[in-house]
């Protein structure tokens, strides 16, 4: 392979440069297209620096479309463009939250924790998953621990019926499903508890109007609420 010098590389150059050097096995071609998505930035998954559709629709849905419409063409199938997708809550918090790469190195360990994350069937689940994180790879970075405690607010919101909620640091959204177990006067309660707080946009949505700068407070309040939500 015939390349130029390192020191007229750009930064991003010399990863790519290296992450081919180091492939040299079955895979290689997956191997080395998340390489090139982590050094752009698309591929740092559920994190800040997301782009495009990913950032729009969310990591499990971006996943589950791209699996469904690979799974559709190695059967020689049209994705199903129609079919209903799952009814997992879909939750932005406006965070990195993420598995550092100087935490977990190999692309491909972080790839099937991502999966086991997402695929944890309840907070037990995530529990053992963070336990097991903390003995293979130490104690938690921030991105690590907002990634977990994400997923956690996910299985408390999917029963519930509950799309998407999306919170930043200037308020934000819940939005609900068509069918959601919700019962309405819960929310009617929350609302009249706190006029200032909350407001009905619609027959689905309910406007967050609280600014919360710590991404810890907000998931004490986001916890709080579905807490309410529940009874």
């Amino acid at each position: 392979m015939i390349i130029p010098p390192r020191q007229a590389m750009t930064k991003d150059a010399k990863k790519r440069i290296d992450a081919i050097g180091a492939l040299d096995e079955l895979g290689i071609g997956f191997t080395l297209a998340t390489h090139d998505l982590e050094i752009r930035g698309a591929g740092e998954l559920l994190g800040g620096e997301q782009s495009g559709h990913l950032q729009e629709i969310g990591y499990s849905l971006y996943t589950e479309l791209l699996e469904r419409a690979v799974n559709a063409l190695k059967s020689g199938e049209e994705p199903d463009l129609e079919q209903p997708v799952s009814h997992n809550t879909e939750v932005n918090l406006y965070t990195t939250a993420l598995l550092p790469n100087d935490y977990i190195p190999d692309v491909h360990t972080r790839l099937i924790l991502y999966k086991r994350i997402a695929n944890a069937a309840d907070e037990h689940s995530l529990d053992e998953i963070q336990v097991e994180l903390i003995d293979r790879f130490g104690l938690l970075p921030q991105p690590a621990k907002a990634l977990i405690r994400t997923a956690e607010i996910k299985l408390k919101a999917t029963p519930l019926g509950i799309r998407k909620i999306d919170f930043g640091s200037k308020g934000g959204y819940i939005l609900f499903n068509e069918k959601t177990n919700v019962e309405p006067q819960a929310i009617i309660n929350l609302i009249q508890m706190h006029p200032n707080d909350y407001r009905l946009a619609g027959q689905d949505k309910l406007n967050l109007l609280i600014e919360i700068a710590d991404f810890s407070e907000r998931c004490q309040l986001l916890e709080g609420i579905l807490e309410q939500f529940k009874s």
